[in-house]
């Protein structure tokens, strides 16, 4: 099923984490964000061994565990403070191990690591229904996510992912060359050439858990065919297309990708356990 939502409401254009933090200062109405905590956990992950993750946690409510992409975890902050403020909403957003300082193991050098990893995290945490977001490169973790703890998973919302090989519709390997930063070099050990070739049959062959697609229709990384063909290896997946809005929504319409994303994610929420909801 697909269906089109516009960002006319977001006639603004943002290139930056700055610059969404700033709109939502200005002018959005969405109402104070909880505090955010800054907190550090180690988990054991399967064929990795102990991983130390650090995330920030905000709200009460549906756990929502946020995958950021290449932008790194300030790409998705902003988003995740407006999701907090505007629905009841526990949401931990974790900085992929290596990113930004943080320590990563030398058994951990892909994305199907970083799934494994992030499987750990939900038993630490007691996400019980948790609703999985990944933006970009987090996408393509979620849908890992998807495939090897789909039990206590939710849903899916993947927005503008990459990782399935679509040959009449590439990704843009934007970690071609040599990588110039510490942080480029982690993404592209991870992500390779933004794609595995195993992805989409493994998808169309699983149970995955209840997916919503969301794609920017401007989007210059991974165009909106890819998008569609990301649905179709889902069974059941809803796509929505966001009209005027590029390959991060969260960044150019954050209120639009909310309201678009949120519905889906309610309609699919799970009972939590009584020690997070009473949080």
């Amino acid at each position: 099923m697909e269906s089109v939502a516009g960002a006319g409401l977001a006639t603004w254009s943002l290139s930056s984490a700055a610059g969404c933090a700033d709109h939502l200062a200005r002018g959005a109405n969405i109402g104070a964000a909880p505090q955010a905590n800054e907190m550090k956990e180690t988990v054991l992950a399967e064929g990795i061994g102990r991983v130390d993750v650090s995330f920030s946690e905000r709200g009460a409510g549906q756990q929502v565990l946020l995958l950021h992409g290449g932008g790194g975890p300030a790409s998705v902050t902003p988003w995740a403070d407006l999701l907090a403020a505007k629905t009841r909403a526990r949401v931990v957003t974790p900085t992929h191990p290596g990113l930004v300082g943080t320590p990563r193991p030398d058994t951990l050098t892909s994305v199907g690591g970083l799934a494994r990893v992030y499987a750990a995290l939900i038993d630490k945490l007691g996400l019980d229904g948790v609703s999985v977001m990944g933006h970009s490169i987090g996408g393509w973790i979620a849908a890992e996510l998807g495939l090897l703890a789909g039990a206590r998973i939710g849903s899916l919302v993947l927005i503008d992912a990459v990782g399935i090989e679509v040959p009449d519709h590439p990704a843009e390997d934007v970690f071609g060359g040599t990588p110039a930063t510490p942080n480029a070099r982690v993404l592209k050990m991870y992500a390779g050439t933004m794609m595995d070739p195993s992805l989409r049959p493994r998808l169309s062959a699983s149970a995955v858990p209840p997916t919503l697609v969301v794609w920017g229709d401007n989007d210059g990384v991974v165009d909106r065919e890819y998008g569609r063909a990301y649905a179709r290896a889902i069974s059941g997946a809803e796509f929505r297309l966001l009209r005027g809005v590029g390959h991060s929504p969260q960044l150019d319409a954050p209120e639009v990708l909310a309201e678009s994303v949120w519905p889906f994610v309610a309609k699919h929420a799970r009972l939590v356990r009584q020690s997070s909801s009473a949080t």
